[in-house]
């Protein structure tokens, strides 16, 4: 008589390229270090320009921009840090953020909405805006949506 090979193990599939990417570890990194630096009385505007001081060119100086707009188009919401990334928030909730291009080796940096922002139209609408170079066309734009998402 034969003997049968377990089923399990027969069909049973490599875990490999299961798990998080080497970026995605980095970015939850920095959320942690991002707690600890709130713990220890890092937050807030001074962590968030901790942030954008040390992004490299162009995207520090598209971050400098957006912060200028953030603060004269939405006073309300509350610079802080948000998976390591430069963020607004509202009610202690991230509404917006900026995110690098070289955060996660992108081509672009990201202007990004959470669920918190006021963009609703209709049944589909964009949360994120890839970002190249800042224009007045394009901070005209930004102030529009950070004026809206505020909301």
């Amino acid at each position: 008589m034969a003997t049968k090979k377990s089923a399990t193990k027969a069909t049973r599939k490599s875990a490999k390229g299961v798990g998080l990417t080497a970026a995605e570890k980095a970015a939850l990194k920095e959320t942690i270090a991002d707690q600890k630096a709130a713990a220890a009385g890092l937050e807030g505007e001074t962590a968030l320009l901790a942030k954008i001081a040390a992004m490299k060119e162009p995207d520090r100086g598209m971050a400098k921009r957006i912060h200028a707009i953030v603060k004269a188009n939405a006073p309300a919401l509350s610079p802080t840090t948000w998976y390591g990334m430069p963020a607004y928030s509202k009610d202690g909730k991230a509404v917006l953020f900026f995110q690098d291009a070289a955060k996660f080796k992108s081509r672009y940096a990201t202007l990004g909405f959470s669920d918190k922002a006021s963009l609703d139209e209709g049944e589909l609408w964009p949360t994120s805006y890839a970002l190249k170079e800042m224009t007045p066309a394009a901070e005209a734009r930004i102030g529009a949506l950070v004026k809206k998402a505020a909301r």
